[in-house]
C-alpha cells in the first residue's frame, strides 16, 4: 500500500483520503433522511364501510378485502355456531362498488334470500350468514374524502429532490475517486457507469413529480444500493460497467411495468396466470438449453449474451403467490399453488441449483404462511425440505463440496476456502472507513463482484458502508411488514411481503456465506452483485414492496382518481 501511495501524485491520495471519511458520513444521512419516514409513518386502520347486524350491531371493515368467519383469524368475526370458521368474503373495488362471495361454507351465503357463489352488493340488499342477516353500510364519497386526508402523507417533493441532490454528490465522489485510480482504457466505462445511474434517478424523481407521486424513498435507496454495486464493479472489472447499467435500465423498466399493471387489481390477477406459464417455462427451456456452469445448469448463452432464467422466474412466482382473498381461504388453491412451487423446485433440483431452490422455498413458507395462517402447514414443509436437502447432498457432489468446506475453510486456504478466507482477510483490511477505491486486493479473487462482493465493499468502503448496505435492505423488509398491517389487499400485501423476504434471503445467504457463517451458495447480493439477471430481479421485486405503501400520494402503483382524492386499489 505504500508504495503504491509513493507512485501517485499527492493530491490522489489526499483526496482517497478525505473520501474515506466523508462518504460514510454521506451514507448514513442520507439513509437517515430515506429510511425514518418508512420506519416511523403512522398505521392506523381506516374503516370504509360497516356490517350492520339485525340486532343493531355495527361491524367496522377496515380493509379492501375482508374474510368473514367464526375464526379469530378473521377480518370480521360472528361469534355463531352456525358461521363457519371462514365463511365468505367482502370485497371492495377501485369505484367503490362492493361483492360478496361464498368460500364453500357448510350453508353459504343468502343475499335477498337467493343462495349465491359470488354476488355485487346493493344498498339494500340484505346478506344473510348462518341465519344472521346484515346490511353492507358503505361511508360516504364525503367520509371517504375525509379518510383519505387522515392517511399519513408521503414525503414532500423538496425532500425527495434534496435527498437525491446527496445522493448525487456521493456518486460523483464515488465515481471520481475510481477514475483518479483507474486505468485510462476503462475511464470511459466508469464514467459512463456512474452517470448512467444519476441521470437514471433523476428521471426517474422527474417520472414521479409528473404523475404526482412525491415520495422517492424506497426508489432512493435502491439507487444507493446500485451505486455500490457499480463500484464493485468498477473495482473488479470496470469494462463490464455499461452492462451493468443495461441491466439496471432494463430492471428500471420492469419496475415501472410491473408497478402499471398493480394499479389494476383486475389486470394483475389476469396477469399471475401469464406469470405462472412464463416462470415455469424460463425453467424448462433452461433445463433444455441451459449451459452448466460450476456445477449448476442455470445459464442461457445466445451469442456474448447470458441470462439466468430462474433470476426472471423469481418475480413471476411472487405474482402466482399473492392472489385476492377469495381465492385464498379455499384449499383448492393453496394446493394447486405447492403443486406448482414443487415443480419449481424440482427444476431447480434437476439443474443442481440448490441455492437458488433455497430462495425459492423461502419464499414459499412466506406465501404459504400468508396463505394458510397454519403453523402445521410450516411445519410439514420444513420436514419435508430436510428430507429433499439429505437426498440432495447424497446426489449432488457439487453441493456436497460446498457443505463440506463449511467451517473449515481454514484447513484449505488455498482450495475449497480460498474465496472465503481472502474474504475475510480484506474485510479486515478494509477496517472501519476502508483502505479508498480502488485500492483492495479483493479484485483478483474470482467472483469478488457477485458471490463474494460484501468482502469487496468491506475493503474498499469499510465496515461502516457495509452496515449502511445491510441496514438498507433490512429497512425495506420492516418498511414492508409496518405496510402488511393497513394493507387493503391481500394481493398487495403477500406480493410485498414475499418480494421482501427474498431480498432479505438473498442477503444473508450472500453476506453470512462470505465469512462462512453459512455455506456459500452462489446466491447474489440484491442490487450489488454484478449480473444482469439478478439486478433485473431486483427492481422487479421492488415494484411490490412499493405498491404496499398506502401513504398519500407515495407510491405509482397507486391510481389517483379524478374530482376526488385518491384512493388505493
Amino acid at each position: 500500500m505504500t508504495d503504491l501511495l509513493n507512485a501517485e501524485p499527492t493530491y490522489i491520495y489526499v483526496y482517497i483520503g478525505f473520501l474515506r471519511y466523508i462518504a460514510p458520513v454521506l451514507a448514513v444521512i442520507l439513509l437517515f433522511r430515506c429510511i425514518k419516514p418508512l420506519l416511523t409513518f403512522r398505521r392506523e386502520p381506516e374503516i370504509w364501510a360497516w356490517l350492520c347486524l339485525s340486532d343493531g350491531t355495527k361491524l367496522p371493515i377496515t380493509h379492501w378485502e375482508n374474510v368473514i368467519g367464526r375464526s379469530k383469524r378473521s377480518d370480521i368475526v360472528i361469534n355463531a355456531a352456525t358461521v363457519s370458521k371462514t365463511h365468505g368474503v367482502l370485497t371492495r373495488y377501485d369505484d367503490g362498488s362492493w361483492s360478496i362471495a361464498d368460500t364453500d361454507s357448510s350453508d353459504g351465503i343468502l343475499v335477498n334470500g337467493e343462495k349465491i357463489d359470488i354476488q355485487a352488493l346493493q344498498p339494500e340488499d340484505v346478506i344473510t350468514i348462518g341465519g344472521i342477516e346484515m346490511k353492507l353500510q358503505p361511508i360516504s364519497r364525503r367520509q371517504e374524502a375525509q379518510l383519505a386526508k387522515m392517511r399519513t402523507k408521503g414525503s414532500s417533493f423538496v425532500t425527495g429532490l434534496s435527498n437525491v441532490l446527496l445522493l448525487t454528490v456521493f456518486q460523483v465522489l464515488c465515481c471520481l475517486g475510481y477514475l483518479m485510480g483507474g486505468q485510462a482504457e476503462t475511464a470511459r466505462s466508469v464514467l459512463l457507469g456512474f452517470g448512467g445511474i444519476v441521470l437514471s434517478q433523476w428521471l426517474l424523481l422527474l417520472f414521479n413529480v409528473c404523475i404526482r407521486r412525491t415520495s422517492f424513498e424506497v426508489e432512493t435507496i435502491a439507487f444507493f444500493l446500485c451505486t455500490m454495486g457499480m463500484a464493485a464493479v468498477a473495482a473488479v472489472c470496470p469494462e463490464e460497467a455499461l452492462k451493468q447499467l443495461l441491466a439496471m435500465e432494463i430492471g428500471l423498466a420492469g419496475f415501472l411495468v410491473i408497478g402499471w399493471a398493480l394499479r389494476d387489481l383486475e389486470r394483475a390477477k389476469k396477469i399471475r396466470y401469464l406469470a405462472a406459464v412464463a416462470g415455469i417455462g424460463f425453467l424448462v427451456i433452461t433445463l433444455l438449453f441451459g449451459k452448466e456452469y460450476y456445477g449448476a445448469k442455470n445459464w442461457l448463452v445466445i451469442g456474448s449474451f447470458s441470462l439466468q432464467p430462474s433470476e426472471l422466474s423469481k418475480v413471476c412466482f411472487v405474482f402466482v403467490g399473492a392472489s385476492a382473498m377469495d381465492r385464498l381461504v379455499k384449499k383448492r388453491n393453496l394446493i394447486l399453488f405447492i403443486v406448482y412451487s414443487v415443480a419449481v423446485c424440482g427444476c431447480l433440483a434437476l439443474m443442481n441449483d440448490f441455492g437458488t431452490a433455497l430462495i425459492f422455498f423461502i419464499a414459499f413458507l412466506v406465501i404459504a404462511y400468508l396463505r394458510s395462517g397454519s403453523i402445521g402447514t410450516l411445519a410439514l414443509a420444513l420436514t419435508a425440505l430436510g428430507f429433499a436437502g439429505v437426498v440432495a447432498l447424497k446426489i449432488a457432489p457439487h453441493a456436497l463440496q460446498r457443505f463440506a468446506s463449511w467451517r473449515h475453510i481454514w484447513e484449505d486456504p488455498l482450495g475449497a476456502g480460498y474465496q472465503q478466507t481472502k474474504a475475510l482477510m480484506c474485510m479486515a483490511s478494509g477496517g472501519l472507513l476502508g483502505m479508498g477505491p480502488g485500492r483492495g486486493w479483493m479484485k483478483n479473487v474470482f467472483a469478488a463482484d457477485s458471490d463474494v462482493v460484501i468482502a469487496t465493499i468491506t475493503e474498499e468502503w469499510g465496515l461502516v458502508m457495509t452496515a449502511m448496505i445491510i441496514v438498507s435492505i433490512a429497512a425495506l423488509a420492516i418498511f414492508t411488514v409496518r405496510s402488511a398491517s393497513v394493507g387493503r389487499s391481500s394481493f398487495y400485501t403477500i406480493g410485498a411481503c414475499t418480494a421482501s423476504s427474498i431480498l432479505v434471503a438473498q442477503t444473508i445467504l450472500n453476506a453470512l456465506g462470505t465469512v462462512d457463517v453459512l455455506p456459500l451458495t452462489g446466491v447474489t447480493f440484491p442490487f450489488l452483485s454484478n449480473g444482469g439477471s439478478s439486478m433485473i430481479c431486483a427492481w422487479g421485486l421492488l415494484a411490490f414492496v412499493k405498491a404496499a405503501d398506502t401513504r398519500q400520494n407515495a407510491s405509482f402503483a397507486v391510481r389517483l382518481n379524478k374530482g376526488r382524492v385518491d384512493s388505493h386499489e
